[in-house]
């Protein structure tokens, strides 16, 4: 094993965005074997430090390859295409309008019934951004294209987190 290596060379998997999860933890697990600190006791604080790095960087791998966002930013990032949502906020008119319209349903929304169809239109828009996440990037390699489209995806995982916030104060 490298420190350096990709994430996917890190799980020896494919550099795709359709992953299988059980896959992943299964694979996460091996690895957590193989550097876990304690394997390390008899070798000394060194090789337990560098066991901790090791389970380290494991653990980040396995968070950003198990999280379809982070994973197609890191695929985006592999290939030049950063995401750069601090800097870049720039999205098709259609979707930003979609965007408003759907901030103020959440606004206007006085009860659970509201809540529960704005979160359901909310879970569609994600499946299909991933199922066009999974396209960009898998079948056609637009990177560009996907990191607009992770931009999106942020988009809509803040409206979910706005709608849970909105049911509390609701209840």
């Amino acid at each position: 094993m490298n420190l350096q290596s990709t994430d996917f060379e890190l799980f020896a998997i494919p550099p795709q965005f359709a992953q299988d999860a059980a896959q992943l933890d299964a694979r996460w697990k091996e690895l957590q074997r193989q550097v876990h600190p304690d394997r390390f006791a008899a070798q000394g604080p060194a090789a337990q430090r560098v066991a901790a790095q090791w389970s380290a960087r494991i653990n980040e791998a396995h968070r950003r390859l198990k999280d379809p966002q982070r994973r197609a930013a890191y695929l985006c990032d592999l290939h030049g295409a950063a995401v750069d949502a601090e800097s870049n906020t720039a999205m098709p008119p259609a979707f930003l309008m979609q965007q408003m319209e759907l901030r103020e349903q959440l606004e206007d929304a006085r009860g659970s019934a509201e809540l529960d169809n704005l979160e359901r239109q909310s879970a569609a828009m994600k499946r299909d951004m991933l199922d066009t996440l999974q396209h960009q990037i898998d079948a056609e390699r637009d990177w560009r294209a996907a990191a607009q489209s992770v931009r999106a995806l942020m988009f809509l995982d803040k409206l979910a987190s706005d709608i849970d916030r909105r049911r509390e104060t609701l209840e």
